[in-house]
């Protein structure tokens, strides 16, 4: 005898079944779309215009700003393809990998200094489009004999460094081994468990801190290099409230503790020898070897997590470096769905970048709807305001003056030229943080405002010059020609009605000629200045 299925329970069987072919006919900018709308509160920003869309495409995976003539031509394309073909054209373009490497500098060592080699290191990676994994792989355990890849020593001899009489802060480099590749500071699980996360246990620090303690500089070569001296012992540890004694092997945070060899433990020490021997049992090299892998789940969500913040200006987890229990994700599916499809493309950050800035979340407007009040930022449905590094700050401003090519062009030997690169170090001086401050948030300075108005390479930048833009605009007779070139070459974008008749206005109160001149220099000067300049939005 055969049963029959309520109508009810076959059309809810149907339903499974579509929205299952649905989800997986989803292209995954759509499917992170409908994450994110599923928790909005209240009407979302409309869509950016293309001018809005041009410039912050252009500083995300540029670090500068289109010229006028670019925009021009982007804002004249009728096809409807027009930003997908942007997005594509820009990750391949030359600009892409010096944007990653200024971007991932700043992220890994928090203006700690720079290295030539390290340097070389992350631009050749993000020539090459390294997977990830294996780009930190290479930082966690270098390998001096590769001159594309030692420069990643870099990351810990820096670390390793001491300062005055100070001794090697150790526990620093394990905390930001934790926090950077993790999203896990650990810091205050150092010598007790943490006591306000309750997942934050001693042994989870210790165990990598066991690692680490025994690293050093090698002084046997010219390049960073990182020693390693043999860990034959589990270290022993004990909680400053209690007396119980505890010890762990090299051990990855919420992850694998790594048993010391019988007969590594029993070694006799090797006699001392100037020249370097890797140690037989590396407990740095099962670190790297297992800390950035597919089967770490951490290491794929700390990614997607960073790239999320890169692009969207908050983490789905935020702070970026407190991943616990107590600290959720604001949208718990997007951030597995994000590791699950890191993982599955093998830890590509080009082509995740690319999926990123092909939603509807990263082209929203940063305009709130006329009515609303402002959304909380972690419902993604305003598209938030991003700070801008110095280093974007310094290629925008030379690309609006027009001195880009002038200034950026390298010498047969490939260097900038020292005009340049004393105006880089004036820029960060003035526009990044003190070091080891990470770079997250938006705040003015009076540093900055004071080199904005009294630095005198700064204020030459808008000095009438053969070719850059205050002489092409005081060669421009007609103020409304004058006044777009304007705006496409420093805000890239259109003016509006009122800032056509403020410039017109401006420029009439001060005649003709040098005082002319210098009138267009102040405009400049004062669009440079405007947070709507400083900001990506």
């Amino acid at each position: 005898m055969s049963r029959q299925v309520p109508i009810v329970g076959f059309a809810a069987l149907v339903l499974i079944v579509q929205s299952a072919r649905a989800d997986d006919a989803m292209s995954l900018p759509e499917h992170i779309d409908r994450l994110v709308e599923a928790k909005f509160q209240g009407k979302p920003a409309a869509l950016t215009s293309d001018s809005e869309f041009l410039r912050r495409a252009w500083l995300d995976f540029a670090g500068r700003i289109p010229s006028a003539e670019e925009t021009r031509k982007f804002l004249a394309d009728k096809s409807p393809e027009k930003r997908n073909a942007l997005i594509q054209s820009l990750l391949n373009s030359p600009h892409y990998a010096q944007r990653m490497r200024e971007l991932f500098n700043v992220i890994l060592m928090e203006r700690r200094g720079d290295h030539e080699e390290w340097d070389k290191f992350l631009q050749t990676a993000f020539e090459k489009n390294v997977a990830w994994n294996e780009l930190v792989k290479s930082i966690l355990a270098p390998n001096p004999e590769d001159e594309n890849n030692r420069g990643a020593a870099f990351f810990t001899t820096k670390r390793l460094s001491k300062v005055g009489q100070q001794s090697t802060d150790f526990p620093g480099l394990t905390r930001d081994i934790g926090r950077l590749f993790l999203g896990l500071d650990l810091q205050c699980a150092q010598c007790h468990d943490h006591l306000f996360v309750d997942d934050y246990k001693q042994v989870e620090f210790q165990g990598l801190y066991s690692v680490y303690l025994n690293t050093y500089i090698r002084t046997d070569v010219k390049f960073p290099a990182v020693g390693e001296k043999e860990m034959r012992q589990p270290l022993e540890f004990t909680s400053v409230f209690a007396e119980d004694q505890n010890k762990t092997g090299p051990r990855i945070p919420f992850g694998k503790e790594f048993e010391i060899p019988e007969a590594i433990q029993n070694k006799k020490p090797p006699p001392r020898s100037k020249e370097y021997k890797a140690p037989e049992f590396s407990a740095v090299r099962l670190i790297a070897d297992n800390l950035p892998s597919a089967e770490n789940r951490l290491f794929a969500k700390n990614i997607a997590n960073r790239l999320w913040f890169v692009l969207m200006g908050r983490g789905i987890v935020q702070p970026l470096d407190l991943s616990h229990s107590d600290n959720p994700p604001s949208h718990p599916e997007l951030l597995e769905l994000l590791a699950d499809q890191v993982i599955a493309h093998k830890f590509d950050l080009k082509w995740m970048f690319e999926q990123l800035a092909l939603t509807k979340t990263y082209q929203r407007s940063s305009v709130i709807p006329e009515g609303q009040e402002s959304p909380k930022p972690e419902t993604f449905q305003v598209a938030l305001e991003r700070r801008l590094s110095a280093e974007q700050i310094l290629r925008i401003t030379l690309q609006a003056t027009g001195d880009f090519d002038r200034l950026t062009k390298l010498d047969k030997d490939g260097k900038h030229s020292e005009e340049y690169t004393e105006l880089k170090k004036k820029f960060v001086d003035s526009f990044a943080n003190t070091a080891t401050e990470p770079e997250e948030t938006y705040d003015a300075t009076v540093k900055a405002a004071l080199f904005a108005l009294n630095d005198g390479k700064f204020l030459d930048l808008v000095v009438k010059r053969e070719g850059n833009l205050i002489d092409r605009l005081a060669k421009t007779t007609d103020t409304e020609k004058l006044t777009e070139e304007l705006f496409l070459s420093v805000y890239t974008r259109m003016p509006h009605e009122d800032e056509r008749s403020e410039v017109t206005e401006f420029l009439a109160k001060h005649g003709a000629g040098e005082k002319r001149d210098k009138a267009i220099g102040q405009i400049v000067w004062a669009m440079l200045a405007s947070i709507e300049f400083c900001l990506n939005h």
